[in-house]
């Protein structure tokens, strides 16, 4: 098996053998065969984990297997605690769409910030399937019928070629443990109803379906690359790249054959989907200043030319706090932190300010929305309570919810930002350190 991964890297070009590469890890089957794969290959590798803050317990239990998993392998370790709930709803997109649009986005930040060449992940012969009848039944263009690219961009799928049966083989021979994910069972997802119910029927007409599939998308791949050639070609002449934006000209798209196609292919960088370009396509001949909007981007039609610009998501993820910082930045609130000797502290007890044992917390701290699940011990008290009742008992209405932000260490949390301490990380008389952190408004 392992051959077959590395006759996939070296046909691709997926990477070379001193590259640095971030493994995407689940905590799943496929992606711990993807890191005993690298380990294996001797590829220089670290860990990234995403907490979408979806199944509870569940989902803690897996980020703290990844984090071992990283520590197995005495590698560095990445993770990320989402609010995909929030970010869903108020960007109208199905649960999957949102945690991959969150994933992806996250994925690529840490890859820039630690210097890794590629983000590998575990997508294998039989999500290649999934994906392409996946495409077929909802509408699709070239691109849905490639399937999953081997490489795109820094994007890298080793274990292409692979599949589900061959992973099985190999956790088998090598005696892997992975986390079972239950939600892979239900038929309530699109992709598990095309996989469970869809693709068994397929089978019994075509046993080496996925086979077939990966030859159809090489295929596929190839005329792409025709068609490939000729946007490039439009892309140079209408595109220009600024600090926060990207214009692309309309002027040279007047004459483009099947213009709804070609911009389609020029906007697919930004993930806007083919409706919103046929939309956007009919309203080329209105006034200025009709706005279009993708999980990722905001599009302007500005006279003769479009304006996009990235959309802020970071109120979905985490912002982190080192150890030493001494302020940061969460949406509209500015935090100001300061490290003190406990006999020189005067204790401030002011909603806006956290005093904690700066011995019991264990760097980096992270600031994020509360999810589903979450737990603290409340200040004064012994046991846990969910932060879902602490904000009914304290009756927080609705609509505020889902702006507290809670302040994490070590999957902990130590302070629900501007209401309550937890009782683990409180100042005591024998606090030899203590961290103040205090909370205003940006505006103020």
């Amino acid at each position: 098996m392992l051959q077959k991964v590395l006759g996939l890297i070296q046909s691709h070009q997926l990477c070379q053998p001193e590259s640095r590469i971030l493994a995407a890890v689940s905590g799943g089957i496929d992606s711990v065969v993807l890191c005993e794969v690298l380990h294996q290959l001797k590829y220089t590798f670290a860990i990234a984990h995403c907490n979408f803050g979806l199944r509870a317990e569940d989902a803690e239990a897996d980020q703290l297997f990844a984090k071992k998993l990283a520590k197995q392998y005495n590698v560095s370790f990445f993770t990320e605690n989402f609010n995909t709930r929030a970010f869903a709803e108020q960007e109208k997109l199905s649960i999957q769409m949102a945690a991959r649009t969150l994933r992806y986005q996250w994925f690529e930040q840490v890859r820039q910030q630690e210097n890794y060449d590629y983000i590998a992940t575990a997508h294998h012969s039989n999500d290649l399937t999934e994906t392409i009848l996946l495409h077929l039944t909802k509408g699709t263009g070239i691109a849905g019928l490639h399937g999953i690219p081997a490489k795109n961009g820094h994007i890298i799928r080793p274990m292409l070629t692979l599949t589900k049966d061959d992973i099985y083989d190999f956790v088998t021979s090598e005696r892997l443990i992975w986390r079972e994910d239950t939600s892979n069972e239900t038929t309530k997802y699109q992709r598990n109803k095309i996989r469970h119910e869809v693709i068994p029927v397929l089978k019994e007409i075509n046993p080496n379906l996925e086979e077939t599939m990966q030859h159809t998308a090489e295929r596929v791949s190839h005329a792409e690359s025709i068609v490939a050639a000729y946007i490039e070609n439009l892309r140079e002449q209408s595109i220009k790249e600024a600090e926060n934006a990207t214009y692309i000209s309309l002027l040279p798209l007047q004459n483009a054959t099947g213009l709804p196609v070609v911009l389609h292919e020029l906007l697919r960088p930004y993930n806007f989907s083919y409706s919103v370009v046929l939309e956007l396509v009919e309203a080329l001949d209105g006034l200025s200043g009709k706005q279009f909007d993708s999980p990722t981007h905001t599009l302007v039609k500005d006279r003769d030319q479009l304006v996009i610009t990235p959309r802020n998501l970071s109120s979905f993820g985490s912002i982190t706090i080192a150890e030493g910082q001494t302020e940061a930045e969460a949406g509209n609130l500015y935090f100001t932190i300061r490290s003190i000797a406990a006999d020189k502290y005067k204790l401030n007890t002011k909603p806006h300010v956290a005093a904690l044992d700066a011995d019991q917390l264990r760097f980096p701290l992270k600031l994020r929305s509360w999810q589903e699940g979450d737990w603290f011990v409340p200040l004064g008290m012994n046991g846990k309570k969910k932060i879902s009742d602490f904000l009914i008992d304290k009756k927080v209405p609705a609509n505020l919810k889902s702006q507290t932000l809670v302040l994490v260490s070590d999957q902990s949390i130590a302070w629900i930002v501007g209401q309550r301490l937890d009782n683990r990380f409180k100042v005591t008389d024998k606090t030899e350190r203590v961290l103040e952190i205090t909370m205003k408004p940006t505006a103020s």
